[in-house]
């Protein structure tokens, strides 16, 4: 479809400058698959708690969250499969962490600026 497609184009100079810059569906696929695995409550904690702590094993992280082992794991299992968490054995502990490679945007933003953006809105009301 161009711009010109549609019945009645207002600006479409505008439209197809908007266009231009979207992401491309796949894009916005990856993107709202990546933010969806931070929009539950344990895993953004336990990505926050990766953090500050930069590793824990499966009890630590239940015992910081507050949370069962079970939930723990099956984050865990989710961010793996994402590429967010690695693992490190020492001896029989498993201990998780935040990959190297996990997004310093995503991390800064959703993460820092976000949590401290709702701590805000707290103290305002």
């Amino acid at each position: 479809m161009t711009v010109t497609d549609h019945d009645h184009p207002i600006d479409p100079a505008r439209v197809a400058h908007a266009r231009s810059r979207l992401p491309s569906a796949d894009d916005a696929a990856r993107l709202t698959g990546l933010l969806s695995l931070m929009a539950d409550p344990v895993r953004l904690r336990l990505i926050y708690a990766l953090d500050i702590v930069e590793e824990l094993c499966v009890g630590d992280l239940a015992l910081a969250l507050n949370v069962s082992e079970d939930s723990v794991s099956y984050a865990l299992r989710l961010l793996r499969t994402a590429g967010l968490v690695r693992t490190r054995k020492e001896g029989r502990v498993v201990f998780n962490r935040l990959a190297d490679d996990f997004p310093a945007p995503l991390r800064d933003h959703c993460l820092r600026q976000l949590v401290a953006l709702t701590r805000a809105e707290d103290v305002e009301d």
